[in-house]
């Protein structure tokens, strides 16, 4: 017969202590249901970029703590290609991203079209497009404009809308999503 307090634990206290650090450690979002329905315990992020021919695959969060060296790793991977200037991204829109992955079930890394923009590069952007916000949330590191060639872009804008934890755009024509931690809202086809 084993003495389950022999180590000066019971089980009881065992889980009492669990339970504590569970309830520490959870996000404080506002709609941390729908973060959590996708997050899990370990938070995985995988990209690539076909303008600098990167890959990162990172696990940036652990047990309720971002990993430092793997949020650095985001924000220069996330840079803005055209001036090489990077910014520290909000992680909301980083576990909005890694929770639609894991809802699609996709192996494959997401490819980044956009994330951080110098307010130089979005105002080139949108001398190009009426598209382009003017005061675009990729200015202020709180977007990603992201394409999965295994999921068509309603797949993936129907996983990020189920984070309920920003904005979703569908830009069918371009075959990307849009995905911020701003209002909640949807658009696009």
């Amino acid at each position: 017969m084993t003495n389950d307090s022999s180590a000066g634990f019971t089980r009881r206290a065992l889980l009492q202590a669990f339970a504590a650090t569970a309830l520490v450690a959870a996000p404080t979002y506002s709609n941390a249901a729908g973060f959590l329905r996708g997050g899990g315990d370990i938070r995985r992020i995988k990209m690539y970029s076909g303008r600098t021919g990167e890959r990162m695959d990172t696990i940036y969060w652990i047990e309720g703590k971002y990993v430092p060296e793997a949020v650095k790793e985001i924000n220069y991977f996330m840079r803005d290609w055209r001036t090489d200037g990077s910014i520290s991204m909000d992680l909301r829109t980083i576990d909005i991203m890694a929770a639609a992955h894991n809802m699609l079930d996709a192996s494959e890394p997401y490819m980044l079209l956009s994330g951080y923009r110098s307010p130089q590069t979005n105002a080139m952007l949108r001398s190009r497009s009426r598209r382009v916000a003017k005061n675009s949330l990729h200015m202020k590191g709180q977007a990603a404009d992201l394409r999965l060639t295994s999921r068509s872009v309603g797949q993936i804008a129907k996983a990020a809308a189920a984070c309920r934890g920003g904005g979703v755009g569908k830009y069918s024509g371009s075959n990307f999503v849009h995905m911020d931690c701003g209002v909640v809202r949807t658009w696009g086809r």
